[in-house]
């Protein structure tokens, strides 16, 4: 019997790196679950050390493959090198920042199958606002 679609992964080709230091390779991924359908999450370094996640919006990350957007801690925009396109991610924390480069093909391709499973703008008709409202009380649904 086969299980529906709750989730969507992708490993991507990522370097990284903190201004004004030269980037470098990272193992990362891109995910998408149904969970949490208005997020994406970004994991840096997994599988080969514990990875650092940053949550941020679906949208954000799909509007960025075209043009810059974001304010804050996560900035997204295209990045285009030579004949390679790429989509850069700058992440901002109390302890500094860091630059995150990744194929934009794959990322195109990640988005376009959480869109298959979650389409833009059906977001709210998945959301369990009975489990949200328990997690932020601190109680089990």
């Amino acid at each position: 019997m086969n299980q529906p679609l709750t989730s969507v992964r992708c490993t991507v080709d990522a370097q990284v790196g903190a201004p004004p230091n030269i980037a470098a390779p990272v193992p990362a991924e891109l995910h998408y679950d149904l969970a949490d359908p208005c997020a994406v999450r970004l994991s840096l370094g997994a599988p080969l050390t514990s990875p650092v996640d940053w949550v941020f919006a679906r949208d954000l990350l799909a509007e960025g493959l075209h043009l810059p957007t974001g304010i804050g801690d996560v900035q997204v925009s295209p990045l285009r090198l030579d004949r390679t396109h790429r989509v850069r991610i700058t992440l901002r924390s109390a302890t500094g920042a860091a630059v995150v480069d990744i194929d934009a093909a794959e990322t195109d391709a990640f988005l376009r199958r959480s869109f298959a499973l979650v389409p833009p703008g059906t977001e709210s008709a998945h959301i369990d606002l009975d489990r949200a409202v328990a997690d932020v009380m601190g109680r089990s649904a």
